[in-house]
């Protein structure tokens, strides 16, 4: 699948490259992203080069740069992931670095990906996790259009305690609804 650039007001989405690696090595180094989003793999400098020279190869997904301001530095990445043609579904992943959070540009992301999932690719469904903790992120997916299916009891780590992880998802005329509202 070619991987698109996708244009917002605020965000520009393109393809993942190898010269995001320093930023991307950042933000998987943060430990409020780590906790936030439930990650619990280390990752050397070098996986994380590799993983960013040679993702936009991949198929079944979609990884984007999340990049504002005509500037193209790497601000966070939103995933299209596990892209099942049989069952016209997938499932999609935002992480921002740190200084970028709060400011809008998470959320242009995930509309301009979900157009994607829906108008492009034709996807039906579209799923993600979030940790009950995570509620700002929960609050931005509920306001796009996500609805709660299900939750996983204890089934990640906050520190030393337990928290939920909420399975959300969002069905393709749902979001046509939300479009027209």
């Amino acid at each position: 699948m070619e991987k698109p650039t996708l244009e917002g007001e605020m965000v520009r989405l393109r393809p993942v490259r190898a010269t995001d690696a320093d930023a991307m090595w950042e933000m998987v180094q943060d430990p409020q992203s780590n906790r936030l989003t439930g990650a619990t793999t280390a990752f050397t400098r070098a996986e994380i080069g590799a993983w960013c020279a040679g993702v936009s190869a991949r198929d079944s997904r979609v990884d984007l740069a999340v990049t504002a301001n005509g500037s193209d530095e790497y601000l966070g990445e939103i995933v299209l992931k596990e892209i099942d043609d049989a069952v016209s579904s997938a499932n999609i992943r935002l992480v921002m670095r740190p200084a970028y959070r709060g400011r809008g540009y998470g959320t242009e992301a995930i509309a301009l990906v979900l157009g994607l999932a829906f108008d492009g690719i034709g996807l039906h469904r579209v799923g993600l996790d979030v940790l009950s903790i995570n509620t700002r992120a929960r609050a931005i997916y509920e306001n796009i259009g996500f609805r709660v299916e299900g939750r996983l009891r204890d089934a990640a780590r906050d520190g030393e305690r337990w928290c939920d992880v909420i399975e959300m998802g969002l069905l393709e005329d749902e979001f046509r609804a939300a479009q027209l509202g």
